[in-house]
This record gives structure tokens, C-alpha cells and sequence, in this order.
């Protein structure tokens, strides 16, 4: 029988810890922030399966793309889920990275997929390069899975890598899509600019992403899948009919709001970013005997490394007994020493008290 395998990052969903340091974005929306007097009349059928066409159109404007180029999926996973399904069942062949968001290789496992991976590495800075991926692919490769930026890294894969990557998917593997999970893009710090889109780089490049992350709304279970090529749309909004019939009407009408207010939303969580950033930096520097980093290009999430003198397992008790968590980095298939940091969650104020802790605990470890 199929099954999912489990993942300790379960635990995030559980009871909130005193320091919260595990989790990977940034700070919740509330419903009172998008309720709006239209939003009583809202009749409580049935969605399309394509989603709602002023949340496509929304969505689309930001890809520059037709609102017929986009599917709306309950969260970003349902996206991921459906390519997957469709793509590489049965044995299907996947190339894709370690560490990984859990939640996409186990979807992988769980299908039965032929996955190949592409190792990027902490003393490497997460740097992905066109010809560490050509050389997982064969004429078998259906699916090409990569996140930018990475998740726990927040190191983005450069416009022109994955242009390189197109390339050479086109001369290897003509057939196969390139997936891309473009869930941290716009999460930006302070002035930094917004990356574009990498839809545009060939007709077999999808956009994967959601509100969970960036824009704090992850309790609207609001994701989308971006493509240029109308078959696989096609496949994709059938696949979700057959899946979930429709995303809630009410939260796709909320998610609409979300957008209409992106510009103010965005624009205080930038600088909110840039603050606990900072706040993280200065840590890393002030406590480098005992740990090490890889900035992130962006995002709300962090790789820590704890340096070879910190002992682990007394690292982690010590967490626990000071009720801090992190996201360890063994949940991604990263090595033990590495975790993920989430500096995006918390205030700055709580931030710096987390951070007191977590230095606590790394000091009695070593």
C-alpha cells in the first residue's frame, strides 16, 4: 500500500514552544486584516475547478501571464501533488535536490518515483549549478523538482542557472517539465529587489507557489500552479476536479482581498524581514566559536551549522529544556549539525529572546 512517510516537521503543527524558531514564515494575517461588508453575500456553492477568475487574474498579473495560465490548488503542496501525480507515477523519474522540503520528496516517495538527487551542501552556500543537474538526468527524467529560494536555505537559484538548467532539459530531456516552487519569492528584505519569475524561461517551465509563506495566509490553503503549455493546464484542472472539485469560494474571495493589499502587505513584512535579518546576523557574528551560517537571498528561514565541539545531543536537550525549537536539519535530509533557523515568525523583540536562549543552549553544549 502507498503510503506517506512521516516527518518529524509534523511537530510544527503541534503545541507552540516558548521560542519558536522552527517555522518558515513570516507573521499571520488575521481575518479582521482582509473582512470587507461585500464578503456577507458570498454564496457558499461550489467554486470552478480552475479557481476563481478574479484570484486567476491576480495571480496571473504578477506572472505575466493570461488569467487562463493559472490554476488555483488548496496550498502550495496541491500544486506540487498534482504535477507529481500526473508527471511521475510509477516509477516515473524525478531530479531533484537534497536538503528538500520534506513534504515534496516524501510526495515523490509516495508515488513510487525514481528519484535522483542533486546533493547542495552548507560548505558550499546551497549553490546549485546547471552541470551538477545535467548530470542527474537521462532520457527517462518527467520531472525536474527545484525550489528557489531554497527551503530551509533561502538561497536562490540565479535567472541564469536555471536558464542553463532549460537548456540543458531540452537536449537531454526534451519531454520533461521543469518545476519550480517559487513559494519565497517575493519575500524580500527591505530594499532588495524582486526576483522574476522563471516561468518565462521555456514553454516546459511551471510556477509553483503560494500565500503561506510571504504574505502570512496560510490558513487560507491558497496556492496556484503557473504554466505556459495548455494541455498540461488542462490535465491539471481535471486532476483537481477529480482531487478536490473546487478550492472554498470563501477563502479564494479572502485571498483576493490579500491581493488587493499585497503592495502595504509586502511592504511591512520587507522591512520586518530586514530587522529580524539583522537581529540574526549579528547572533551568528556574536556567537561564531559555537555556530556558522549561510545568509539567505530571501525569505523568512536560515541554515545554522553548529560548530564540531558543540555536542548535539546536549544541544538538543538543552533546547528542549529551554523550550526553543528549530527545525532540524535531518527533516530535509541536511546533515545533523545544520538547522533551520526562522527568523520571520517572531517580533524583534521575541526574536532577540529566542535568540538568547538558542545561545544558551549552544553554550552548554560545548
Amino acid at each position: 500500500m502507498p503510503i506517506f512517510p512521516r516527518n518529524q516537521i509534523m511537530s510544527l503543527t503541534a503545541e507552540q514552544p516558548r521560542h519558536e524558531l522552527g517555522e518558515s514564515y513570516g507573521p499571520d494575517l488575521r481575518l479582521a486584516d482582509l473582512l470587507t461588508p461585500e464578503l456577507a453575500d458570498l454564496e457558499l456553492g461550489y467554486g470552478t475547478a480552475a479557481g476563481d477568475l478574479r484570484l486567476r487574474t491576480a495571480i496571473a498579473d504578477r506572472h505575466g501571464v493570461p488569467p487562463e495560465q493559472v490554476v488555483v490548488t488548496i496550498g502550495g503542496m496541491h500544486g506540487i501533488f498534482l504535477l507529481s501525480y500526473l508527471l511521475a507515477d510509477r516509477g516515473g523519474q524525478v531530479v531533484t535536490t537534497a536538503p528538500l522540503f520534506p513534504m515534496t520528496r516524501n510526495t515523490y516517495e509516495s508515488l513510487g518515483a525514481d528519484v535522483r538527487v542533486v546533493p547542495v551542501t552548507f560548505d558550499d552556500g546551497y549553490q546549485l549549478t546547471a552541470d551538477a543537474v545535467r548530470a542527474q538526468l537521462t532520457t527517462d527524467t518527467k520531472l525536474v523538482s527545484l525550489t528557489t529560494p531554497q527551503n530551509p536555505s533561502g538561497v536562490a537559484v540565479p535567472l541564469e542557472t536555471l536558464q542553463e538548467i532549460v537548456i540543458a532539459m531540452t537536449e537531454v530531456c526534451p519531454d520533461a517539465y521543469l518545476m519550480l516552487d517559487e513559494t519565497y519569492r517575493v519575500a524580500a528584505y527591505g530594499d532588495d529587489p524582486v526576483v522574476d519569475t522563471a516561468v518565462h524561461l521555456g514553454p516546459k517551465v511551471v510556477s509553483v507557489a503560494s500565500l503561506s509563506k510571504c504574505h502570512g495566509a496560510a490558513g487560507l490553503r491558497i496556492g496556484w500552479i503557473v504554466s505556459t503549455d495548455a494541455e498540461l493546464l488542462d490535465q491539471l484542472t481535471t486532476a483537481k476536479f477529480n482531487t478536490v472539485v473546487s478550492a472554498s469560494p470563501v477563502t479564494e474571495a479572502l485571498a483576493v482581498r490579500v491581493f488587493e493589499r499585497e503592495d502595504e502587505i509586502l511592504a511591512v513584512r520587507r522591512s520586518w524581514l530586514a530587522e529580524n535579518l539583522a537581529i540574526t546576523e549579528d547572533w551568528v557574528r556574536a556567537n561564531s566559536d559555537v555556530v556558522e551560517w549561510v545568509r539567505p537571498d530571501a525569505g523568512a528561514l536560515c541554515t545554522i551549522r553548529l560548530k564540531d565541539h558543540v555536542e548535539l545531543d546536549r544541544f538538543r536537550a538543552a533546547s528542549a529544556d529551554l523550550g526553543v525549537r528549530v527545525a532540524d536539519g535531518d527533516w530535509f535530509g541536511d546533515e545533523p549539525r545544520v538547522f533551520r533557523l526562522g527568523f520571520g515568525f517572531l517580533p524583534a523583540g521575541e526574536l532577540k529572546a529566542a535568540l538568547d536562549a538558542l545561545r544558551q543552549a549552544v553554550h552548554a553544549a560545548h
